[in-house]
Order: C-alpha cells, then structure tokens, then sequence
C-alpha cells in the first residue's frame, strides 16, 4: 500500500457540493443505505462500513476537512505538528522531555497516529480543567459574573465605568 492511501491529504467539500452532502447527511440518520453495481447487484454496508460513513459525511455537512488515518500509522513530525496546532521545534521539545513517545527511522523522528491523538486528547482535557479553575477564579474575585439579564446587567455595568 503506497503511503498516499495511508496518510491523505484533507479533503474539503467543494460549495457547489455543500447541498448534496447535506442531505446525504439527513438520509443517512434515517436509512442503512446499499451499494447498487453497475450490473444492478445491489450490497447492504456493512455496519462498520456505515458507521465510518455517517461519521465522515456528518463531519462534511458541518464543512469540516477530512482525512482519513489508519490508528498504527506514523507521522513525520511536520504531519504531527501540524496536527498539534505546534512548531516543529515545539513538538521536539514534547519529544525530548518524554511526553510524546517517538522511533527514529534513520535521522528521522516518527509519532504513531494513536499516541499523538492520546497525547492530544490529554492536553485538551488539561487545558479544559485549567480554564474552568480559572473562570471559578475570576468569579470568586468578581472579575465574572454570570447574569441572568445580560443586557440590562450590561448596560448597567458600562455606565458604572464612564
């Protein structure tokens, strides 16, 4: 298998396309479609197969980018940066310290696919805790007030500052 079927670029839906995708979006929620072959053979998906699909064309109709990655496969460390939201250098240094398991393949560093999603799903979990001790912080200091008439609060709270 050559690596442009193992590792895709992103695929973008096309606007004249967003319609179409849309409602392909609405019937896969309703029915489990089947393949018809030129022949008139028609195939059910398998439940696997269906379920990739729903995921992938859900994704689509929201007019996300898609690529798909097999879970054993490596990244170079441009593809893991770049899927990090990282620098290069940055990612190094995660690599250094430990915090991102890696082979080298000759000079080359290479992240397996599942341990950067793993790594990624940690630093999100990470970071998410982090912000809402902060925002627990702030409205201890009064710095954030949840109101239940923002408008008026709004209003009132500028005219205070002036």
């Amino acid at each position: 298998m050559n690596k442009s079927t193992e590792f895709s670029h992103p695929v973008f839906v096309p606007e004249p396309e967003n319609q179409s995708i849309k409602r392909l979006d609405a019937m896969l929620t309703k029915a489990h479609p089947k393949l018809v072959g030129t022949d008139g053979e028609e195939i059910f998906l398998p439940d696997s197969a269906y379920q990739v699909l729903r995921q992938v064309i859900h994704m689509m109709a929201e007019n996300r980018a898609i690529a798909l990655v097999p879970y054993d496969h490596y990244l170079s460390s441009q593809e893991a940066a770049d899927l990090l939201n990282v620098s290069r250098p940055y990612l190094y240094k995660l690599l250094d310290e430990g915090q991102l398991p890696f082979i080298m393949v000759g000079t080359h560093r290479r992240i397996r696919f599942e341990d950067l999603m793993d790594h990624k799903s940690r630093r999100d979990e990470q970071r998410n805790q982090a912000l809402d001790e902060l925002a627990a912080f702030s409205q201890e200091l009064g710095f954030y007030a949840v109101a239940e008439n923002s408008n008026s609060e709004t209003a009132k709270s500028t005219e205070e500052n002036k």
